[in-house]
């Protein structure tokens, strides 16, 4: 099972590459704004996770600067996951509140929705 995986995680990595979507061009200062709300947003992921994947491609293709955390090979991510998140369960998106509390979303439908209805044009 651990081959079959490997084959496919790496398949849908080099599709990935190859059908890299392009990003949105923003004004600068817009764009500057955006990296600035970004900076609350965290995203724990596995590298060759599909559904990672997915949420991957939805934040290049809106053009955010969001901080990936390697979940799987990182035991200091994948504890703070299951932790304060309360599973390990991937994709993940911390949201850090303004004032300072956290929200943990799951599911990469529910992660580009609220990406897509934040950053959309």
């Amino acid at each position: 099972m651990f081959i079959i995986r490997r084959i496919i995680g790496s398949i849908i990595l080099f599709l990935n590459w190859v059908f890299t979507p392009r990003g949105i061009k923003r004004d600068p200062k817009i764009q500057s704004k955006i990296d600035e709300q970004t900076k609350n947003l965290k995203l724990y992921q596995f590298h060759s996770c599909p559904f990672c994947v997915k949420v991957r491609r939805a934040i290049k293709r809106l053009s955010l600067n969001i901080e990936t955390r390697d979940a799987k090979n990182n035991s200091k991510y994948r504890a703070e996951l299951e932790s304060e998140g309360g599973k390990i369960k991937v994709p993940c998106l911390r949201i850090e509140d303004e004032d300072g509390s956290y929200q943990w979303m799951y599911e990469s439908s529910d992660i580009n929705q609220y990406l897509n209805n934040l950053f959309h044009q």
